[in-house]
This record gives structure tokens, C-alpha cells and sequence, in this order.
């Protein structure tokens, strides 16, 4: 069978693709373009409104232009949160996996080749963390996620996830720990291990009781590691051990993203975040002294119910007092189902449209002087691949530093991707660098 796959959402949907895909060509299916597929999955996103319509805008058009022998899959929050109304909408899916459902697609998606006129529904929440078949190709990207854990337990009053990727289920250590040796000894050079809120890892009732800083430590140990990152973060659990870890283990990244949501104690508090102001900025301050490099970047909402301009301008300020590398910001978006659904005190849409844009162009600024510190330095780069600047004769190539900073620079090597080269920055764009390769690739 002949098989696309469609990521929309999180890097966590990007892992369960890339797993997903193994998995299928493990058996003898063959990866295709989306014109040519017999199979579409669409990995779905609902954290806000407008990723969850685009899902349906999405299977609108590929009805269109499927085989008659074809069908389409759809799995993530999407299809954990609105099941089996799926079919009912669009009679092209056949199959709908929720979250913990992952695991059982290879064999769900054989057994509706073998019987067209059937369908499956598979959003039912496992007890604990499911795990799948080991499916690893003889060579691995060099930039690789591992998930070690599902769902959360937080219940932040805004937020979907608890819904539609169920409680938290760590995975065991000793498998995390295993899968990484065995994407590193196939050619993976930095790994970032994915969930939820990593700083719980293992203190779920399905966890082995490892904490997050000992599994950081382990993974680091692995011979030919030589990037380590992690996410997501949230604050009220990011423990000493771990900000201690950053000084401490020279693999693991100067990069950390940490959600913040607002700067207004009054907002963080109906948010359920469990944390203030001034508690998150003795993080911040605690992360500078482990390691004076890092970058850090954020999520950040306008908008909540009941924020009021005061609020608001107590998150600028937040922003401007941090120093952010980057950040992403939002409008809040009305989810079914959560806390803040029923919130008194709407903000209108003006007001957040307003605000919104205001914070993206603070946000804008602090990345263009992050980006500038970095002229004249030297940056160790881990190449991704081609990059799609081109000014002069020369190919050009783009990779990350160990900040998450996006660099582009000329070389005429014939592949580049997957080594690691020292780049001197010598221009600072928008939103990226551009600088000349020193020495030779590793």
C-alpha cells in the first residue's frame, strides 16, 4: 500500500509521524507523494480554534482526490476529541486514533485494506503509556524527538490537552533511555525528548519514580550524543536538579523553552498556572547563573478572560525584563470542555487583535537583539540541510546553533546535512544569521 502522512500541530504529532512511518515501511508499505497515496493520515491539532478548522478544511479537499480503493486516517486531539463524529462528516475516514491510539494504527489500517467496507475508532485512554514496536531504519535523521510521556495532570484552566491526550503516563526510563542509544548508534546527533510537562516526568502513578534530572543525566551519558534538548517545561515544576543540569552537562543545549502565558499575577492565577510573576523570574534569574548563554523563549496568551490593560501591560513588561530570544504569543482561543470556557469577563476580539499585535512586535524586537548579540561570535551550527537563501554562485545551507537560532552560510561541499560546522556570524537578518564556515565539518 502506498501511504502519506500529514502533520498538522506539535513536535509531539511530528515524533508520532516519524514513528509512524517506520512503523508502515517495517511492513512493506512505500511512502508516497500526497497525489499518488492510497493511505492519507492526518495527524490533527486542537489546542486552538483555527488548527481545528483547518483540519476540516483539510479533509474537505482530500475526499476530492482520493482513489476509490482509498481512505483517510485521522489521529491526534482532533480525532480523540470528536471520535466518531468524524465519520459522519466525512465518510472518506475509516479511521480515527486518538492519542493513545498510536500504537495500534499498523495494524488497524492492515486489518481495513483487507475488509473496505469497515471502520475503526480507537480513542479509548490506556492506564498507562503505550508502548510501541521498536521500528528503526538502518539510518536516522540527525535531529531526532523522543516522547517520554503522554497527556498532563496540570489542568490549566485555557488549555485542551488533558482532554485529549488524557492524564499523565511516563514511560519507563530505562525505555527512553534504550530508544535513544538506538536513534544515536543510527546516526543521531541531537535528540530532544518530548512531553507535556517534562519536569513531572516519572512521578505519574505509571512512572518508575526516575526524576526528569536523572533521565537528563542518563541520556547525556550516551556515547556520540552531542546535542540534548527537552520540551515542554512548565515552571511551578521545574526543579533545582534540573536548572543545575544545564551547567553541568555540556550536551544538553543553552536553549530552554518556558511557557509563561502572562506577566499579571491576577491572570496566571484564574489561568490555574500554580506559579507568579516573581517566581518565574527567579527561574529565569536561577537558568543565567547555571548557564549565562541560554536562550530562552516563550508561549504567550492576550486575551484571557478578565485581563484587563493592566494585566496586559505587566506582560510587556515581563517580556522586556526577561530578555526573551523568541517567543510565540496568541489570542485566546474559547476551547469546550475547559475551565475557562465559562469565565466571566470576555475580551473582545478587537481588544485582543490589538494587544496580539502589540506583543508580537515586542516580541519581534527582542528576537532582532538576540539575533545581533550574536555578530562577530563564533556558533557551533548542526546543519538541517539546503537552505533556501542563495546570494551569489555558492550553495547555501542552514542549521541551528545551540540556542535554536536558525543559521544560513555558504559552502560548496556536496552534503552538508547532519554534520556539525563552526560558523563566524557576520550578518544578522530578521530572523535568522547569516556568517562563513570556519574550519572543517564533524
Amino acid at each position: 500500500m502506498r501511504f502519506q502522512i500529514i502533520v498538522m500541530g506539535c513536535q509531539m504529532n511530528e515524533a508520532d509521524a516519524a514513528w509512524l512511518e517506520q512503523s508502515l515501511v517495517a511492513r512493506g508499505w512505500e511512502s508516497v507523494a500526497e497525489a499518488d497515496a492510497q493511505v492519507i493520515f492526518v495527524l490533527t491539532c486542537s489546542v486552538r480554534d483555527k488548527p481545528e478548522q483547518k483540519v476540516y478544511s483539510l479533509l474537505g479537499r482530500l475526499a476530492l482526490g482520493l482513489p476509490e480503493e482509498g481512505f483517510v486516517a485521522v489521529g491526534g486531539c482532533v480525532a480523540q476529541q470528536v471520535g466518531e463524529e468524524l465519520w459522519q462528516r466525512f465518510p472518506c475516514v475509516r479511521l480515527v486514533f486518538g492519542t493513545d491510539g498510536t500504537a495500534l494504527v499498523p495494524d488497524a489500517v492492515e486489518r481495513l485494506t483487507r475488509h473496505p467496507g469497515s471502520r475503526l475508532c480507537l480513542v479509548d485512554f490506556a492506564p498507562a503509556y503505550p508502548e510501541r514496536e521498536a521500528a528503526f531504519p538502518w539510518r536516522v535523521p540527525a535531529r531526532v524527538y523522543v516522547s517520554i510521556m503522554q497527556g498532563c495532570d496540570n489542568w490549566c484552566a485555557y488549555c485542551i490537552v488533558p482532554l485529549t491526550r488524557g492524564r499523565q503516563k511516563s514511560r519507563s526510563a530505562a525505555a527512553v533511555v534504550e530508544e535513544c542509544r538506538q536513534l544515536v548508534a543510527r546516526g543521531a546527533r541531537e535528540i530532544t525528548l518530548l512531553g507535556q510537562n517534562v519536569n513531572s516526568f516519572g512521578q505519574d502513578s505509571s512512572g518508575d519514580g526516575t526524576p526528569f534530572a536523572e533521565l537528563l543525566r542518563q541520556v547525556a551519558a550516551i556515547p556520540g550524543l552531542l546535542r540534548l534538548r527537552f520540551t515542554t517545561s512548565h515552571p511551578k515544576d521545574i526543579a533545582p536538579e534540573v536548572v543545575a543540569a544545564f551547567a553541568e552537562l555540556p550536551n544538553l543545549c543553552s536553549h530552554l523553552h518556558l511557557p509563561v502565558q502572562s506577566g499579571a499575577n491576577a491572570v496566571l492565577s484564574a489561568m490555574g498556572r500554580q506559579y507568579t510573576r516573581e517566581r518565574y523570574l527567579e527561574i529565569v534569574a536561577a537558568l543565567r547563573k547555571a548557564r549565562p548563554d541560554i536562550a530562552l523563549t516563550t508561549d504567550l496568551i492576550v486575551g484571557f478572560p478578565g485581563e484587563t490593560e493592566a494585566d496586559f501591560a505587566a506582560t510587556l513588561r515581563l517580556v522586556e525584563e526577561v530578555g526573551f530570544a523568541g517567543g510565540f504569543s496568541f489570542k485566546y482561543s474559547n476551547r469546550p470542555g475547559t475551565r475557562a470556557a465559562s469565565l466571566p469577563f470576555p475580551v473582545s476580539e478587537e481588544v485582543k487583535s490589538r494587544r496580539l499585535a502589540e506583543l508580537q512586535a515586542l516580541l519581534a524586537q527582542a528576537t532582532c537583539r538576540d539575533l545581533e548579540a550574536q555578530v562577530g561570535r563564533q556558533l557551533e551550527v548542526l546543519v538541517e540541510g539546503p537552505s533556501k537563501t542563495q546570494c551569489g554562485p555558492q550553495r547555501w545551507w542552514m542549521g541551528r546553533d545551540g540556542g535554536n537560532r536558525i543559521v544560513h552560510f555558504p559552502a560548496a561541499a556536496p552534503d552538508l546535512t547532519g554534520r556539525l560546522v563552526r560558523v563566524q556570524v557576520q550578518e544578522a537578518t530578521k530572523h535568522a544569521l547569516r556568517g562563513e564556515m570556519m574550519g572543517e565539518p564533524w
